[in-house]
């Protein structure tokens, strides 16, 4: 009995087993998601909305992505998308939240880009830079609602189960991690120049660089002096040697 039907039974199998993959893992794609995924606690970061399309006979005509009031952020900016008009809502928050700023009672509560359109098989991203990140929770989580032509509207504001099961339609989640700042860095000094002035930055040398700079120039010095002494010294010899 030939091998080569066994062969392509197997192979048949195999091609199966990838579609449904496929099949299984495609609505996954077509969620909406913050990217990066991950930014420090403290910090300052610059994420992307990304909003594909799911739907064959429609298009993405509004995106409304609401933020976190227990955790609210105090500086939020947007980054123009061409074709489409951005509206930055901001809102009393339920109680007032301490921060390294003071207590902060109104922050940003939701963004709303209307006027373009995301058509079937497209995505586009919305850049949002926003900070100062909390340092008391591991997850902000931002529900997002998209909204298509002929009025049908999706809402992307599941959380997580808590045995890890991916949701239906799953929020847009941006995980925070400990901040890891180095302390090892070389020592700086400010070193300022003209130019520098002229732009308004200070220029930045290693203190160790200017140091070890600082000791070639003293030691060429000395060097020098050294050897006019004893320049004067020969000098001196030799014209009492003449005289005499």
């Amino acid at each position: 009995m030939s091998a080569f039907p066994a062969f392509r039974r197997s192979a048949a199998v195999l091609a199966a087993a990838t579609a449904l993959t496929i099949g299984l893992a495609a609505p996954a794609l077509a969620h909406v998601t913050i990217n990066p995924g991950t930014a420090e606690q403290g910090g300052f970061t610059k994420v992307a909305f990304r909003v594909p399309n799911e739907r064959d006979d429609a298009a993405t005509v509004k995106i409304e992505v609401s933020f976190p009031t227990d955790h609210p952020l105090a500086f939020v900016s947007v980054k123009p998308v061409p074709g489409w008009s951005v509206k930055v809502t901001e809102g009393k928050l339920p109680k007032p939240v301490k921060t390294e700023f003071g207590d902060l009672e109104e922050a940003v509560t939701k963004i709303v880009w209307t006027g373009g359109k995301i058509n079937s098989g497209e995505f586009q991203e919305f850049e949002v830079s926003m900070g100062q990140l909390p340092k008391d929770t591991d997850q902000l989580v931002f529900p997002t609602t998209q909204t298509y032509t002929g009025g049908e509207v999706v809402k992307w504001a599941d959380v997580p189960a808590a045995d890890g099961k991916e949701a239906e339609h799953p929020a847009p989640i941006l995980k925070l991690t400990a901040a890891t700042g180095d302390a090892h860095g070389t020592a700086t000094a400010p070193l300022t120049t003209p130019e520098a002035a002229t732009a308004g930055q200070p220029v930045v040398a290693p203190v160790a660089a200017e140091a070890a700079a600082d000791g070639t120039a003293r030691l060429l010095g000395g060097a020098g002096l050294a050897v006019g002494v004893i320049g004067i010294i020969v000098g001196v010899l030799g014209w009492r040697r003449k005289a005499s």
